[in-house]
């Protein structure tokens, strides 16, 4: 009697994915969504002032049933706010909400949070307090440090502003590419490691000032003198373009603002 040979299963190729495997790994795409959201609207309340500094967030369960996830998606998503210095645990005491010193507040998301909304306009006088410390100095350095590749650099980021305007996506990462340039150009490796931090900013100012209106100033002229200060290997004329840079950049920012406060009212 002949023996009947069972099949032999063969191994997938490198890199296939069984139907299981696709499954979870969807599964897992949706829970790094899901604890994003929920940390992103956890974290709009936080810098917002709607949750204060002290308070305690609902405990782990409570907070979960009530937003109808899963704990774990809870747990991750006050990981993303404790690694950004919104939230402090405790054993036996809970999340509470940190002191505004304890926020990173030039971590990305912080910032788009911030704008979220209106933003407070403390907080935004200090980011620009920030940005004149540090950029004028940066293009002062950068004057003196360029290279034939920052140079280019900043001029592709001028080309994609010309070609895009802020108004559009395009144009605020051409922006974004022009002072991240800049601030590489310093030399400095602690200046550079804001680079993340003050193209956020930049981004959502750009974004906050235009939101009703379009900019009816062009700020092109702004970035064309620094760059051809920073060129021209000139530090003393490099400092001033960008202080009045962000001067003017702010005072866009705070007449975008008023009329909705006004209107708010």
């Amino acid at each position: 009697m002949a023996v009947k040979k069972k099949p032999i299963a063969t191994p997938s190729p490198a890199g296939a994915s069984s139907p299981a495997s696709k499954a979870n790994a969807r599964a897992r795409r949706r829970s790094l969504r899901l604890h994003g959201t929920i940390a992103r609207d956890l974290g709009v309340l936080i810098v917002s002032g709607r949750y204060k500094p002290g308070e305690l967030l609902n405990g782990e369960i409570a907070a979960s049933d009530r937003l109808h996830v899963s704990r774990g998606a809870y747990r991750e998503a006050v990981r993303i706010l404790a690694a950004k210095g919104l939230v402090e645990s405790r054993p036996k005491v809970g999340t509470r909400i940190s002191q505004p010193e304890r926020w990173h507040m030039l971590d990305p998301d912080v910032l788009s949070w911030i704008f979220e909304f209106e933003p407070d306009e403390h907080l935004l006088t200090s980011l620009f307090e920030l940005r004149k410390i540090v950029e004028p100095q940066a293009a002062a350095l950068a004057a003196l440090r360029r290279t034939d590749e920052h140079l280019e650099a900043m001029a592709r980021g001028l080309e994609g502003m010309a070609k895009h305007t802020l108004a559009v996506e395009a144009g605020r990462l051409a922006d974004q590419e022009f002072h991240s340039a800049l601030l590489r150009a310093s030399g400095n490796e602690f200046v550079m490691s804001l680079t993340s931090g003050v193209g956020a900013a930049i981004s959502w100012t750009t974004i906050f000032k235009q939101r009703d209106n379009p900019l009816s100033r062009d700020p092109m002229p702004d970035h064309v003198r620094v760059y051809e200060a920073i060129k021209a290997s000139d530090p003393q004329a490099a400092h001033k373009a960008m202080e009045n840079l962000v001067d003017l950049a702010f005072l866009d920012t705070t007449n975008a603002r008023r009329p909705r406060m006004k209107a708010a009212k």
